[in-house]
């Protein structure tokens, strides 16, 4: 079955090593076979990833759209080490993302990625208003009770600007 691909007006599109631009109106695309797919939505590039999630999500990027994933695997082991480290609590995020990896589903790591860049988005912005870790409100990113750390324990520290 064909992937159905809808593209705006001047939008982009990777397909395998391929950067395709869609002319001044709407195309539908059906894409048959093996390639990388990412829309201009999803594409992080080394400006905008400009937090420790989103260089992970870039890492992970590149080993999906990359023939040579063992090159980009050192770079990415650093990042998911330093986040842990700096937020124990994204480790549950950081399994995820590692297990689809290991099994070489790079599109399904790509989304888990994504689900780390907003958590790491749910910490900075209580670090920023003063909380101390989630909002008692917050289901914990669904994950149970004691994946990762205390939570105060992101709250109490300033975040590193690089």
């Amino acid at each position: 079955m064909a992937l159905k691909v809808e593209l705006k007006p001047g939008e982009r599109i990777i397909i395998g090593e391929s950067v395709i631009t869609n002319d001044s109106q709407r195309t539908r695309l059906f894409i048959e076979g093996k390639a990388a797919i990412l829309r201009e939505k999803d594409i992080l590039t080394t400006d905008t990833a400009n937090t420790p999630a989103k260089r992970v999500y870039l890492a992970v990027q590149l080993m999906y759209l990359s023939s040579d994933v063992e090159k980009i695997q050192e770079n990415y082991f650093t990042l998911v080490n330093d986040i842990v480290k700096a937020a124990p609590s994204t480790i549950p995020y950081v399994t995820k993302i590692s297990n689809a990896i290991i099994t070489g589903a790079f599109y399904k790591a790509l989304k888990e990625a994504r689900k780390l860049i907003e958590y790491e988005g749910t910490l900075i912005g209580h670090v920023q208003t003063g909380g101390a870790g989630l909002p008692e409100n917050e289901p914990s990113g669904g994950f149970a009770e004691g994946a990762g750390s205390n939570s105060t324990d992101e709250g109490s520290s300033t975040p590193s600007a690089d």
